[in-house]
């Protein structure tokens, strides 16, 4: 690909994120409803329900997180959205909102050329979001749901270049560069997106640094929680494309990490982590 090509790309997104509104699917609005509601210190989890009730979708996954064996503890099967958003708590809904809109977004027909890259973007999403949701609650003091709506938009970036490159049919047709694009850009157009969404400045900065290299005796921060997530997660399945991913991808986890950390993710946790998957998912 070209650099005046790529240059057009990036020029075309700068003026996007830029302006006033930002081109991309409707889909995201009702992360956009709840994200307004939740702001509301008012707010009851009947309200809530309400909003979440007219979205047949968000209904079924808020049920479904709910009846998930990583919150679930008690087993009671949980059949409507007012129990289930007592059981998940208010914060989560802001994840399954975004999941609802990201399925919503890889089954439309612009992303059709991508299909599967973004299925494998979305599951690579989702179990980071998993990993961010336990590694928060057993190791650190951040708020699970916190790390988990962290976990689900770290590659946001990357779903908006596709979508906004799906437009551009030299890139289609030239999957390195398309890979190279997508590696090189995806932390900075991902924070670019989210500062436009105004969301908050720490999530921004998350996005933005989650795959600088560091070294971790200690997981503190939710910083810390999503660089291991994002590299764990890597290591089983990435979104990148195997014949153009870098060596470094493919270390094993434990090569990199203390001790503690690796115990607690192969621990018990590991049966949490795959019924959020689960929950999260299709």
């Amino acid at each position: 690909m070209s650099h005046e090509l790529t240059f057009s790309i990036l020029e075309d997104i700068a003026r996007d994120l830029s302006g006033e509104s930002i081109s991309f699917p409707t889909f995201l609005d009702i992360t956009f409803r709840v994200r307004t509601a939740l702001k509301s210190p008012n707010l009851s989890i009947e309200q809530l329900a309400a909003l979440i009730s007219a979205e047949p979708l968000m209904s079924t996954k808020i049920i479904r997180l709910a009846n998930s064996a990583a919150l679930n503890r008690t087993r009671r099967k949980i059949v409507d959205v007012n129990n289930a958003i007592s059981i998940v708590g208010m914060e989560a809904v802001r994840s399954v909102s975004f999941a609802v809109a990201m399925e919503q977004l890889l089954g439309s027909k612009k992303m059709a050329p991508f299909e599967a890259l973004s299925r494998r973007l979305w599951e690579h999403s989702i179990h980071v979001a998993a990993l961010c949701r336990v590694l928060a609650r057993r190791l650190t003091r951040n708020s699970p749901d916190e790390a988990m709506f962290t976990g689900l938009v770290h590659d946001i970036g990357v779903f908006y270049l596709l979508y906004r490159t799906a437009s551009f049919p030299e890139l289609i047709a030239d999957p390195a560069s398309l890979h190279e694009l997508l590696v090189r850009w995806h932390a900075e157009i991902g924070h670019a997106l989210l500062a436009a969404m105004g969301m908050p400045d720490e999530l921004l900065t998350l996005v933005q640094e989650h795959e600088i290299e560091r070294s971790i005796t200690q997981v503190d921060s939710l910083a810390d929680v999503l660089f291991i997530a994002n590299r764990w997660a890597s290591v089983e399945q990435s979104w990148r494309d195997p014949q153009f991913a870098p060596v470094e991808d493919r270390i094993p986890i434990d090569k990199l990490l203390a001790t503690d950390v690796v115990r607690a993710l192969r621990s018990e946790s590991l049966s949490d982590v795959a019924s959020l998957k689960s929950a999260l998912g299709t």
